[in-house]
């Protein structure tokens, strides 16, 4: 082992209790979609404890340390998401059983948050000044409908700066290098509705809807490159009044995903023909965007992005012994893989069970998970 690697050897050590306490100390703060803002003022109050200076809250609710930024424009961003996916706005309990530690995302992203956050500190007691400049980020808005706001206003913050972004996010098995790009949209049917016998025949909007979504279901996605994925899903509906009354508005949430541009194109077009084709039968049909995420840019440079994958996929494979699926994902990195980029996400925690409320990760394997972190770091430093 070289002498750098001991001395992350011994760190990682020394702090194993402390990341574990701060894990579960994350977890109990809430932060739910738009909510995540106590966890950015925390995670700037523990960076500032131990000695960091250029630690800002940006208007975006991110915290972002900025290590020998100056006026680099071979920035390397790491981030970890403070957001969860659930809307608790109470402290969620957290537990200890069997070498696991369990509580509603601990995985996504808790744990990979806590580790950034203790990397940081290895950087800041050593005063690593990175040749092309850090910065470190917990970012906010990646689940849901959260657009990927944080890392959308890092982006622009340093617009033409960033060399590479790498976010902590998920668990140490898989890369996620290649962007699902998505849409979507609340969808809301108005008819004339009235009462269920005096007016029989009148039509219901939830019928209506009920036939849209048949229609939609029925497209068959043809479009991109081979080995191209796309998809669609309504996730939740609603309407109604009551059993009795025939409904005069019904809705539901609706998207589709895709990791190719033309996926995305096609899936736009046939989505918003099924939306006209209702307005032509009369129905009123009302199509709010909820939230767009991109697919990668055709500038991307490809062997920038086969390198970035190799160089972390091989400290995974050192640190875990296992070589890491290598996928199409949703997550912050599609915003600077949209700017051409060079960009990609893996965890560094082992666990299962993302977005349940049974998720949990192996407590032991955050010790490994901060060796990942800080090596990683010091790879392009």
């Amino acid at each position: 082992m070289t002498m750098e690697g001991k001395i992350v050897e011994a760190y990682t050590a020394e702090h194993r209790e402390e990341l574990r306490r701060l894990t579960e100390t994350l977890c109990r703060i809430p932060a739910p979609l738009n909510g995540e803002r106590a966890r950015a003022e925390f995670c700037k109050a523990w960076l500032e404890a131990r000695g960091a200076k250029d630690v800002r809250l940006d208007g975006a609710d991110n915290a972002v340390l900025e290590l020998n930024a100056g006026a680099s424009g071979r920035l390397t961003v790491f981030m970890a998401h403070t957001d969860t996916v659930f809307p608790d706005t109470a402290p969620m309990e957290v537990r200890r059983e069997n070498g696991r530690m369990l509580c509603p995302g601990v995985g996504d992203d808790t744990a990979n948050l806590a580790v950034l956050l203790l990397a940081a500190r290895f950087l800041l007691e050593r005063d690593i000044r990175p040749a092309g400049g850090f910065l470190l980020a917990a970012n906010s808005g990646e689940e849901g409908l959260g657009n990927l706001k944080g890392c959308r206003r890092l982006m622009e913050d340093y617009r033409g700066r960033v060399a590479r972004v790498i976010s902590f996010d998920g668990y140490e098995d898989q890369i996620w290098n290649r962007a699902v790009g998505s849409s979507r949209y609340r969808v809301t049917l108005r008819t004339e509705g009235g009462h269920s016998f005096r007016d029989f025949g009148c039509r219901n909007a939830i019928a209506q809807l009920a036939q849209m979504i048949g229609a939609l279901y029925a497209i068959r996605p043809v479009w991109g490159p081979a080995g191209s994925t796309t998809t669609y899903n309504v996730g939740a509906i609603r309407g109604g009044t009551s059993v009795n009354t025939i409904a005069q508005e019904a809705s539901m949430l609706y998207e589709y995903r895709s990791d190719a541009a033309e996926g995305l194109a096609g899936m736009e077009e046939a989505f918003q023909s099924v939306a006209a084709a209702w307005r032509a039968m009369g129905v009123s049909v009302e199509v709010e965007s909820l939230g767009r995420r991109p697919c990668a840019s055709p500038d991307l440079d490809q062997a920038a992005q086969r390198e970035l994958t190799e160089q972390c996929a091989a400290i995974l494979k050192r640190c875990t012994g296992r070589v890491p699926r290598v996928e199409s994902g949703s997550t912050d990195c599609n915003i600077p893989l949209s700017l051409g980029i060079p960009a990609l996400s893996f965890g560094v925690c082992a666990g299962g069970g993302a977005h349940t409320r049974e998720e949990w990760i192996e407590t032991d394997s955050l010790e490994r998970g901060l060796r990942i972190a800080i090596e990683t770091m010091l790879r392009f430093a």
